[in-house]
């Protein structure tokens, strides 16, 4: 089976965001261009670390361009995405592996984020082995989505998928696990609940 890549270069919009509750949100990577929208679901730790690497990244291309690279310094206000993510929101596929790449020439950051792919293997040897044939088939792999984002957009996709990850339950002051709306069994008070 042809491998499926859901290209945008340049992307309309590219933002993180989230369906459901506190406590019981999917998070999403969201793609669209020309009328065509691709989601792809991944865990709340996956787009931490897409946004914190991605500003990384770009703080690395200001600093080897000496601040010629077209990258603003913070995501600029007339950039910012806040919209709820385009309903309905149909999952593409389940993120597994995501990678990061500058394009000096086009001055573009590429993300990439592969499908998960579940790999059976008898050994440790064998699984290596699989995993490294499934990287270099570019054209069998598993499905991918591709983003080319400018310095300015990139900026702004990483603030905002923070901010997400950020505005999920509020943490115990005691302990700093989340708070779950139909309370907290805190390890610091060993599970005891004061009366009211």
């Amino acid at each position: 089976m042809t491998r499926q890549v859901f290209l945008y270069d340049p992307p309309e919009r590219f933002v993180a965001g989230t369906v459901g509750l506190p406590g019981r949100r999917t998070f999403f990577l969201q793609a669209s261009a020309r009328g065509r929208v691709t989601s792809v679901a991944l865990e709340k730790t996956q787009v931490a670390a897409l946004a914190e690497r991605m500003d990384e990244l770009l703080d690395e291309v200001v600093r080897r361009t000496g601040g010629n690279a077209p990258v603003p310094a913070v995501a600029p206000a007339d950039v910012a995405d806040t919209a709820p993510l385009d309903a309905p929101v149909e999952e593409e596929f389940r993120v597994g592996t995501m990678a990061l790449a500058w394009d000096g020439e086009e001055q573009r950051m590429i993300v990439e984020a592969q499908a998960l792919v579940e790999l059976d293997a008898d050994s440790e040897e064998d699984l290596a082995e699989a995993e490294e044939r499934l990287l270099q088939d570019e054209e069998n792999g598993p499905p991918v989505l591709r983003v080319r984002l400018t310095g300015a957009q990139a900026r702004a996709f990483a603030k905002r998928a923070l901010d997400i990850v950020n505005a999920g339950r509020p943490p115990c002051p005691l302990c700093s696990l989340p708070l779950d709306p139909e309370g907290h069994v805190c390890p610091r008070q060993n599970g005891y609940r004061r009366g009211a």
